[in-house]
């Protein structure tokens, strides 16, 4: 029986993986071996979920047949759009990414007609359908076509959210960078709850419906949202300085700083900061990104904390004309890579996951009958 207790499990080892690693001295942060540097540069996001889930980098041809099928899989059943049309306009887009989900699970259940790896595929492929299905539903009555003619994830979102708009190049390659950095990352908390569904061997829509559950709590995905929020409030440079300085004399909290796991800095920051910088430049938007900056800066100065992967991705959101409450379901359009390839890797050498405990409760005691209370 354990008898050393460590707040938020911190340091525990829980399991092992070969898919991702996080916050190892002198190596960084990998994906089945290949440095999220290499990957965010050379790589896309759809080689990147074919890596995660299938095992390695594919080639051209496997490359090109993965694509098609990810587009062959972005329509939804009418069952399920007629339930997206019964979700109220003010719920937010996290909860209809779990509704979505779990529903799909009722229509195409797990099974001899839809595998682990189907689902996998076929959730990577309609998470945006299912979110923009809704936003548009919601916001003009029109029962949008959720296919489009661009051949990538990114591009995919960024075309039915604005509609016949063409995606400019800068946005949809910022957002196949930004997903491919949100796919992975060992055993956070959204992934760690799927890992737990999977270890009761329940099937792959709860796992990975538990798991958006988990991403939902601002100290976890939407981080992002709040990071917006903040960096929103100013106008100059200076004007953030000014607050933040006001904020942390108060001792509340910055969001988009600071990392459970890295002690001295996110390597997925920088890679989004330059994309941040890109997009306000080419947007003549340089203004945003100084107040960024600015911010970083302080919290450097003076907490001595590192910008996180959310804090310049709300920055790159923006600027691509995305709304805030949908920055969590881009991290669910990305991590339902690792989040399956996590599942997977249970199932294949799986023990119920089930922690000990230690009890601070009161001592035994007589039980009194209630007319002697």
């Amino acid at each position: 029986m354990a008898t050393d207790k460590s707040a938020g499990l911190q340091d525990v080892i829980a399991g092992e993986t070969a898919i991702s690693t996080v916050g190892k001295k002198g190596v960084g942060l990998t994906y089945r071996g290949y440095s999220i540097e290499d990957l965010a540069e050379k790589s896309t996001f759809e080689q990147v979920a074919y890596l995660l889930i299938d095992g390695h980098l594919p080639n051209a041809s496997e490359l090109e047949t993965y694509q098609e099928r990810l587009v062959r899989h972005r329509e939804l059943p009418l069952d399920l759009k007629t339930i997206l049309e019964q979700l109220p306009g003010n719920t937010h887009p996290m909860d209809v990414m779990r509704t979505g989900c779990s529903a799909l699970g009722n229509l195409e259940p797990e099974g001899a007609a839809h595998d682990p790896l189907a689902i996998a595929h076929r959730l990577l492929a309609c998470f945006s359908s299912i979110l923009l299905y809704w936003h548009h539903f919601c916001a003009r009555g029109e029962r949008t076509e959720v296919t489009s003619g661009e051949k990538t994830v990114a591009g995919h979102f960024l075309r039915l959210l604005h509609g016949r708009r063409p995606v400019l190049d800068l946005h949809r390659r910022m957002l196949d960078v930004s997903l491919i950095l949100y796919a992975e990352h060992e055993f956070n908390a959204s992934t760690f709850t799927a890992r737990v569904i999977a270890s009761t061997r329940s099937d792959f829509y709860s796992a990975v419906t538990g798991a958006i559950g988990a991403l939902r709590g601002p100290l976890h995905g939407g981080a992002n949202e709040m990071a917006m929020d903040l960096i929103s409030r100013f106008k100059t440079a200076d004007d953030a300085e000014k607050g933040v300085l006001q904020m942390l004399a108060k001792k509340e909290k910055i969001m988009g700083f600071g990392h459970r796991v890295y002690k001295n800095c996110d390597p997925r920051s920088e890679i989004i900061k330059s994309w941040a910088r890109k997009l306000c430049e080419d947007a003549n938007r340089m203004e945003l990104f100084n107040v960024a900056e600015r911010i970083e800066q302080v919290m450097r100065r003076e907490k001595k904390l590192f910008p996180n992967l959310d804090f310049y991705s709300a920055v790159t959101y923006r600027v691509a004309c995305i709304p805030t409450p949908m920055f969590t379901p881009l991290f669910v359009f990305a991590r339902i890579a690792g989040w399956a390839a996590h599942i997977l890797e249970q199932r294949a050498d799986n023990r119920l996951i089930r922690p000990a405990a230690r009890y601070i409760g009161p001592a035994p005691r007589p039980y009194v009958p209630v007319a002697q209370r």
